[in-house]
């Protein structure tokens, strides 16, 4: 498993949206009902959605986020056979980042529940990717202050 990072690609190879979120300073992190892991939220762009729009609209379902700011991190790949990605050839998707200022709407019928901590998950549902992206934000956030 390789995951790459970039600063821009052709927006149509971008296939996921996956977004590092904050409540009051903790992590949001989503607990999918179908497994025992904890992940960020993200998922699928739909056909012919915008990727922003993908990214606010799976923060909404996945942790039922009513207010909150979102930016764009950067774009990320990952070289190697998933669950999502059976061929294993690099497949893209945008990264961002949110605070969390509101939640109260319900939860998308796949997640169970959100945990908000201040800590990082030790069970990943995807331990060779989200890991890095998190390290990715983190050094990226650091360079920035």
């Amino acid at each position: 498993m390789e995951v790459k990072f970039y600063e821009e690609i052709d927006d149509r190879l971008l296939k996921f949206a996956v977004i590092i979120s904050k409540y009051r300073g903790k992590w949001v992190f989503c607990k999918h009902r179908e497994r025992d892991t904890f992940e960020i939220p993200g998922g699928h762009r739909e056909e012919n959605e915008a990727i922003s729009d993908a990214a606010e609209r799976e923060l909404r379902e996945e942790t039922g986020a009513t207010d909150f700011d979102i930016e764009k991190v950067c774009v990320y790949s990952v070289t190697g056979r998933t669950r999502v990605n059976e061929s294993g050839e690099e497949s893209f998707g945008m990264l961002y980042c949110a605070d969390i200022k509101e939640l109260g709407m319900g939860l998308g019928h796949e997640i169970e529940r959100i945990v908000i901590s201040d800590e990082l998950p030790r069970d990943w549902t995807y331990p060779l990717i989200q890991p890095l992206l998190i390290k990715e934000y983190l050094r990226r956030a650091e360079m920035n202050k």
